[in-house]
């Protein structure tokens, strides 16, 4: 998967090279490839990172089975993070991959975390929920922090088999 990657960004870099010296095209055309290819290499490093597992920093699913959890505590000029393992539960069943999560940290959910990993290595399934935390009404991306969630865990309920 990453050869193809790294040649297709080799591929762009000779076209763009090749733009810029070989064309008699002005100044200011060469000057917006520059920076036209620069943007494109931050934007598919941002994706690249979301192919290569790393977390990402889309909300949690609605439904969710937890997997695991690492938890960085904030200490000096570090945030902290609480890093979360998850499959996704639609419509009754986990999903096929597990997708992993970087939440802020906060230490109710730090808390909720601890407790529900206790129970995992116990053999008792988790299941969550994670619902937008209600707020004021408006343009969310004019309020920072307004895209929060409020991360449940509950037991997950024994299934039911049929008698025989």
């Amino acid at each position: 998967m990453t050869l193809p990657i790294v040649l297709s960004f080799a591929a762009l870099l000779l076209l763009c090279l090749l733009a810029l010296l070989q064309s008699r095209w002005p100044v200011w055309l060469r000057g917006l490839l520059v920076v036209g290819v620069s943007a494109f290499y931050f934007y598919a490093e941002g994706a690249i990172h979301t192919l290569w597992g790393w977390p990402s920093g889309d909300p949690l699913p609605e439904r969710f089975v937890l997997l695991a959890a690492v938890i960085e505590e904030p200490a000096g000029k570090r945030d902290g993070a609480l890093y979360v393992w998850v499959n996704a539960v639609e419509d009754g069943k986990p999903a096929a991959q597990p997708r992993a999560y970087q939440l802020p940290y906060s230490k109710d959910l730090h808390a909720l975390l601890n407790e529900g990993l206790k129970k995992v290595r116990n053999g008792i399934a988790q299941l969550g929920t994670a619902e937008p935390k209600v707020g004021r009404k408006g343009l969310a991306w004019l309020r920072p922090g307004s895209d929060e969630q409020q991360v449940k865990l509950r037991d997950m309920p024994l299934p039911q088999l049929p008698e025989k």
